[in-house]
């Protein structure tokens, strides 16, 4: 449970990877509602209005192209329809929930709602980047609005299955279907169209960058957005790196290196290549990052996760920011300082735009108290959706915003987990 506080490993036996992916596997379930999907996070945030519930639609014939979920179920999203100026703009938002990097995390995951849409809710509330208010979305809320549920672990990539297992790895298929799904429902003919996600989502909404603009003429307005999707190839406590070995399964598992853009991997191994930082200067598409520089999903699951910290002197930090030692706040300024100097060239084309806040934080987009609301994340004198806001539309010059360093950000919504 998580609340807001306002303000080279080489060969290991097969019970250790066991070990590190069921690991993964609960520290993603702590996020779950962080990825916005069920009405317990609406009620505990007490908003003043109920949200917009919308409906389940599964992608029917998606499985006679193969496309399906982890346990063989047909794919699914919501869609609200936009209407007035937004009715030939889209908003197509990716779900993320980690990953699966061999059998026995994947078919765990296939009895989740990350597995099979047997497991997900019939209707999900529409907040923050999804709202249809405007005083609460005040630049989307009347555009076509779609969340497309995260069942394949490998954030919509692969094209593999495992027979014995029983398990399908069909990410970019259930991507291409979805796709297709929505052009025939109008989304060819948008003359507007942001291509966004959070997490596991926001790394997929960069992987497919540049494939979502191709889907539309070039005199279209076409955009991606990444939330809490810039995950890190970094070093962990204990001298290894614990999310390159998991991104390394990943690829090999689900057979991901077709879905990896080809200027990234012509130049770097498969795994690299599912790491954001060495892909987002490649991206031709306007893209805004947006991400909390000390993302608790990376603190948790990649810097000090419980598998590498044998002495468990991280535990107190992992779960609550406050309780983080004087050299454990010198080593996550690293890993901030390393966060910035991933964007640095990235940051050089006027095109892209991001938003790093000093935040214990991870997604942004899909709560409405950081989104936008009177006591939302600021740097300067500007929120989370203004800027993006003001990048799309291009209202002002480009978007480069950069919080100080923690603890001077005092608008942060920072998680504390129990």
């Amino acid at each position: 449970m998580w609340k807001t506080s306002k303000s080279s490993w080489g060969m290991k036996p097969w019970w250790v990877v066991g070990f590190v992916g069921l690991v993964i596997m609960k520290v993603v379930e702590g996020f779950d509602n962080v990825n916005v999907t069920d009405m317990d996070y609406v009620k505990t945030k007490g908003f003043n209005n109920r949200p917009l519930m919308v409906g389940i639609t599964l992608i029917n014939g998606a499985d006679a192209k193969g496309a399906v979920c982890l346990d063989g179920s047909l794919p699914a999203y919501h869609l609200h329809r936009g209407y007035g100026s937004g009715s030939n703009s889209w908003l197509i938002q990716l779900e993320g929930g980690g990953w699966c990097g061999n059998i026995k995390t994947c078919e765990y995951s296939k009895r989740t709602r990350h597995g099979s849409s047997n497991f997900m809710e019939k209707q999900i509330p529409f907040v923050g980047i999804l709202s249809n208010k405007a005083e609460e979305n005040p630049d989307f809320f009347n555009w076509n609005r779609v969340k497309i549920r995260y069942c394949d672990g490998s954030s919509f990539s692969g094209n593999s299955q495992n027979n014995a297992a029983n398990l399908y790895f069909r990410g970019q298929r259930i991507w291409e279907a979805a796709m297709e799904d929505l052009r025939s429902k109008g989304m060819r003919y948008a003359k507007q169209a942001l291509l966004s996600g959070c997490s596991a989502g926001g790394l997929a909404s960069i992987l497919h960058c540049d494939e979502f603009r191709g889907m539309f003429p070039a005199t279209s307005k076409v955009k991606c957005l990444s939330d809490a999707g810039l995950f890190l190839d970094s070093v962990d406590v204990s001298g290894s790196r614990t999310l390159r070995r998991t991104f390394r399964d990943v690829v090999a598992l689900h057979g991901a290196m077709g879905s990896l853009p080809r200027s990234c991997t012509s130049h770097f191994n498969p795994t690299l290549c599912f790491f954001p930082q060495y892909l987002i200067s490649s991206v031709r598409t306007p893209l805004f990052i947006l991400n909390a520089a000390y993302d608790t999903w990376q603190i948790q699951a990649s810097l000090a996760p419980p598998s590498v910290d044998r002495r468990w002197n991280w535990a107190a930090c992992r779960k609550n920011y406050a309780r983080c030692s004087a050299s454990q706040i010198h080593y996550l300024q690293g890993f901030r300082n390393q966060m910035l100097n991933s964007v640095r060239g990235f940051s050089r084309a006027r095109k892209n735009g991001f938003f790093i806040n000093s935040c214990f934080a991870h997604c942004q987009t899909e709560r409405q108290d950081t989104w936008f609301a009177y006591n939302s994340p600021h740097i300067g004198n500007r929120g989370i959706a203004e800027s993006v806001g003001n990048w799309f539309f291009d209202r002002v010059g480009m978007q480069a915003n950069i919080g100080c360093a923690y603890p001077c950000d005092k608008t942060c919504h920072n998680l504390v987990f129990d």
